[in-house]
């Protein structure tokens, strides 16, 4: 399994498309995450929010995300009508859905809702895996209750989320060490601030993946920076790929 998840911010859909176009030529990215920020919950808005009616239109038109055969794609919903969104995405051929904890009025509702909604319970939803994200200033206690509803936890990298770029919070290291050894099988990710300096913290934490926007995307050579991501070394020696090995 890939340590690292690229992630996609655009405020248009041509310049989704680019970024797109840039990670899938990457052979060994398995899986990419695309942020949607509302320009209310977080901000600035991303493409569908700047444009709406194209995402009406590509539903219409029976379109679908690109290389559905080798990428899986994760969509990172920072947006308040998280519900309605997820099913936008799901029929463009998602299988991955993370909606933020700060985002609902109350959290066990809203996976009340959507477990009625996509059928079979959001654990063994046929559409889709289902992940909660939470913010670095969140207390724990936010999630709790309702981890054995979800496959996957996100744990924010950064203060400010919606925006790629954004100095990491070295709280976040510290947070995941905590919650990977009171939960040890529940996969655990962080998104924000990661890159080839900050990754290996994490690796060491107990992440079982990095969602990784700017280190890459800025990069002059995204493959490499992926490459020497993907490789990460935990200050006691130990890569990512050998612990997949073991």
């Amino acid at each position: 399994m890939s340590l690292v998840v690229p992630a996609l911010l655009s405020p248009s859909r041509k310049e989704l498309g680019e970024a797109l176009a840039l990670v899938a030529d990457l052979p060994e990215v398995a899986r990419i995450q695309i942020d949607v920020v509302d320009g209310r919950f977080a901000s600035p808005a991303t493409w569908p929010y700047t444009a709406p009616h194209e995402l009406a239109g590509m539903r219409a038109a029976g379109a679908m995300l690109p290389m559905l055969h080798r990428i899986e794609y994760e969509i990172d919903l920072m947006c308040l009508d998280a519900a309605e969104a997820a099913g936008a995405w799901l029929t463009l051929g998602a299988s991955r859905l993370v909606f933020h904890a700060e985002s609902v009025p109350q959290v066990g509702a809203f996976l009340a809702a959507m477990q009625k909604r996509y059928a079979g319970g959001v654990r063994s939803c046929a559409l889709a895996a289902f992940g909660i994200a939470l913010n670095v200033e969140s207390d724990l206690a936010l999630i709790e209750p309702y981890l054995d509803r979800v496959e996957f936890v996100q744990f924010m990298g950064i203060a400010r989320i919606g925006r790629q770029g954004q100095p990491f919070d070295p709280r976040v290291v510290e947070r995941v060490r905590r919650f990977h050894a009171q939960y040890p099988d529940l996969p655990v990710q962080v998104d924000g601030g990661v890159s080839a300096e900050t990754a290996p913290a994490l690796v060491a934490a107990g992440v079982s993946n990095v969602v990784v926007g700017s280190a890459i995307l800025r990069a002059a050579d995204p493959r490499a920076v992926f490459a020497r991501l993907e490789a990460t070394e935990d200050p006691y020696g130990v890569s990512h790929a050998s612990i997949e090995k073991i």
